[in-house]
């Protein structure tokens, strides 16, 4: 039996109107033999567990940039707690100062990828530390 492949969920939260960032980080999980869902602009910490819940996701990457990390990371880990899914991981990126990165790693965020990482770094870390569920 072959081994599964990841599902991953790609997504923007809050307001923040910037995704090519999300988009070529999709695009190289897809092309390293993930199966990707982004979940387009604009997206509720509701709507983004929901989706990862749905897709039966091994893990969720969420990008912001606006600056509501703190605000949107703990929704979403909260969620997943509530909903029995903390089996999700869950990694970000975009710009997010180093100081926050221990405070959102004490929620439960497994990754945080700051600006200047490279789509192999992300895609390595992913396949190294996301399960198939």
């Amino acid at each position: 039996m072959s081994e599964s492949r990841l599902r991953i969920v790609v997504a923007k939260p809050g307001l923040d109107g910037h995704d090519r960032g999300a988009k070529v980080v999709a695009r190289a999980l897809r092309d390293a033999g993930m199966e990707v869902v982004y979940t387009g602009l604009h997206q509720t910490p509701e709507q983004i567990v929901e989706a990862a819940i749905q897709e039966d996701a091994d893990g969720v990457g969420l990008s912001v940039l606006s600056g509501a990390h703190m605000t949107l990371f703990a929704k979403v880990m909260e969620l997943l707690k509530a909903k029995d899914a903390s089996d999700i991981t869950v990694f970000g990126g975009g710009i997010i100062p180093d100081d926050d990165i221990p405070q959102l790693q004490a929620l439960g965020v497994a990754k945080v990828f700051t600006p200047g990482a490279t789509t192999t770094e992300i895609v390595e870390w992913v396949n190294a530390n996301v399960e198939a569920h």
